[in-house]
């Protein structure tokens, strides 16, 4: 059986959706939402029924009639630690939703205006999210940081390591379970994952603070500057979060957030931008192999992957640091859409079970 698909992947300024016959894509948009319109509401939950009405009018334009989806899923948001798969959209999964039980972020809508426009489509029309942000999967001694107030956690790239790692096994023509893969996700953030039997045991979290550093983050800093940066009196929680988790790694040494322009000022001479560069190839290297180790050396194959994997220098460059580790692979740039797709069908295929929050 074919299955049709809407897919809602809503970020902070924009909501982008499509539309797939089971893999093929028949319709992607993206809808641009302006700071006024934003700015009318007080809360991310508030905008619920203002992002609904676009979506539904974006498919009215596209001749897309309702009655013909089979099945809607979501982006997944900032929930509790879950194991990663695809999630129904129960009462327990849109309330944390809705309260924002890790945080408010726009991607907490996915699952909340999944659930909502299927049951508008009929009642029998199943809703999902797939791996979001907060898949934990962390072997217990990784989460041992040092204190116990202070556990290691596990929020990085989910849905576009998981959906490479299997795409690579699929291709192989091996269960993902039996495979033992280090994935390189190399974006705005980034993340490096030791994925062992289906499982990712070992992962940075890559938004507050901690493993390589990228052209949007610090990644880890040295505790004792952080602390004395903290209580100097310069600057507000909000400006040293800001610092962390946006204003970091590239934009704070460069202020340039692209990859491409770090590398061109590199060719023009620019001493400061190919140190940075380097340190960022070095960092991402020093990490997969560190990986290696929570693998026991036993490397089935390096997969990079993210925006940054379509520059073939970075590719080489790091390549040459790993490549007696294992083979490498390349799947560049993230198609989020398609992943969230591949998860609702391994589902409605019966390769997955639905999983329950």
């Amino acid at each position: 059986m074919s299955y049709k698909i809407l897919i809602i992947n809503p970020g902070s300024t924009s909501t982008k959706i499509g539309v797939f016959e089971d893999e093929t894509q028949v319709m992607e948009t993206t809808l641009r939402h302006s700071t006024e319109e934003i700015a009318q509401y007080a809360s991310i939950i508030e905008q619920k029924d203002f992002r609904k009405e676009v979506i539904l009018s974006a498919l009215k334009d596209n001749s897309i009639e309702l009655s013909s989806i089979n099945v809607v899923v979501g982006r997944g948001g900032l929930l509790k630690p879950i194991p990663g798969g695809t999630y129904t959209t129960s009462d327990a999964l849109i309330e944390d939703l809705r309260i924002g039980v890790q945080g408010q972020h726009a991607s907490n809508l996915g699952g909340i205006l999944a659930k909502e426009i299927a049951a508008e489509i009929g009642s029998n029309i199943p809703s999902y999210i797939v791996d979001p942000v907060s898949v934990d999967e962390l072997a217990p001694v990784a989460r041992y940081s040092g204190h116990p107030d202070l556990p290691r956690t596990s929020i990085f790239h989910a849905l576009n390591q998981k959906a490479v790692a299997k795409r690579y096994a699929k291709e192989i023509g091996k269960p993902y379970k039996d495979l033992n893969l280090i994935v390189v996700h190399m974006g705005g953030g980034v993340s490096v994952g030791a994925h062992k039997n289906g499982n990712v045991i070992d992962v940075a979290n890559a938004l507050e603070g901690d493993g390589p550093f990228s052209p949007e983050r610090t990644g880890g800093l040295p505790s004792g500057s952080l602390i004395r940066l903290c209580f100097s009196g310069k600057y507000t929680e909000k400006e040293v979060n800001k610092m962390i988790c946006g204003n970091g790694g590239f934009n704070a040494y460069l202020g340039t957030n692209d990859m491409r322009d770090v590398i061109k000022m590199a060719h023009e001479g620019n001493e400061t931008a190919k140190a940075v560069e380097d340190a960022f190839h070095y960092q991402l290297c020093k990490e997969i192999g560190a990986m290696a180790v929570v693998l026991g050396g036993k490397v089935d194959q390096i997969i990079m992957t993210g925006g940054i994997a379509y520059g073939q220098e970075t590719i080489d460059a790091m390549s040459a640091q790993v490549n007696w580790i294992s083979g490498i692979t390349v799947y560049p740039g993230e198609d989020e859409l398609l992943a969230l797709a591949q998860g609702a069908l391994r589902v409605m295929n019966g390769e997955e079970p639905a999983l329950e929050y």
